[in-house]
């Protein structure tokens, strides 16, 4: 049975009989759900909310309303070929956001787990958001952008197509990302600058200062020696090696935008 016999659609609700509903999720007054698209279990579509063909959402997801969740793709090359947005468990995405599917036909949009998404943004075709990150209100993700597990971003942030943000970074409000933002550290600036270690973020996450200290001669050897990228890269491996440090070395070495400076 497509609609689980637990699950509540509002009376106003529109849900199309090709649509999968997981048990004990609750769909709110006036909300659309398309054909060919896939709730799981626990969720809650406040009203408003319009889940568009070809999206699929995991247990426990909170969408407040006003959402739309698998636009169109905000790109000229898009011929409307089936593709896909796909969110995983546990996130909540606030009032009056999009997120587009991808592009390329079967390509694919993916949110991960756990994310908290807040208001009035948007998230473009095939960007790759990971687990446990912070979208904050206002801020603009745009096409093909990756952002990994347990990132901040503060609102007003403009995200240039391609870039990518590392685990644990923490972006200023309004900053624009126009290069790749490496993990760990604080971003400022009109245009993306690094300001040091994400201190605050790093404890919550549970690292020690003996974690620390090795990601802060890191940070020392990329932006206080001034030695040539590679070299700072080298040093790293040499003298401060960890897993967290050699994430970062691999996250820079797999910068096609190249990484911010100062």
């Amino acid at each position: 049975m497509p609609v689980d016999p637990s699950a509540y659609v509002a009376p106003t609700a529109r849900v199309h009989p090709g649509a999968v509903i997981g048990p004990q999720t609750r769909i709110g007054e006036y909300c659309v759900v398309e054909e060919e698209t896939a709730i799981g279990s626990g969720c809650l579509l406040e009203p408003y909310v319009y889940v568009k063909r070809w999206t699929t959402l995991g247990d426990h997801n909170e969408i407040s309303a006003g959402t739309v969740l698998g636009t169109d793709p905000l790109d000229k090359n898009f011929a409307g070929a089936r593709s896909y947005l796909v969110i995983g468990n546990g996130n909540k995405i606030r009032e009056h956001y999009t997120v587009s599917r991808g592009t390329a036909p079967e390509s694919k949009t993916i949110i991960g787990d756990g994310n908290y998404i807040m208001t009035s943004g948007h998230i473009a075709h095939n960007a790759v958001i990971g687990n446990q990150t912070v979208i904050a209100s206002c801020s603009l993700v745009s096409g093909y952008v990756e952002i990994e597990d347990r990132a901040f971003v503060s609102g007003g942030v403009g995200i240039h197509q391609f870039s990518r943000i590392g685990t644990l970074a923490m972006i200023g409000g309004s900053v624009r990302v126009n290069q790749d933002a490496p993990p760990y550290f604080l971003y400022g600036g009109l245009y993306l600058k690094p300001t040091g270690l994400n201190i605050v973020g790093l404890r919550r996450a549970g690292f020690t200062a003996a974690d620390v200290a090795p990601i802060k001669q890191a940070y020392k050897l990329l932006y206080r020696s001034k030695l040539k990228l590679e070299d700072a890269l080298s040093r790293i491996e040499a003298e401060a090696a960890t897993p967290h440090t050699l994430h970062l070395v691999k996250f820079i070495r797999g910068s096609k935008r190249g990484i911010c400076r100062e």
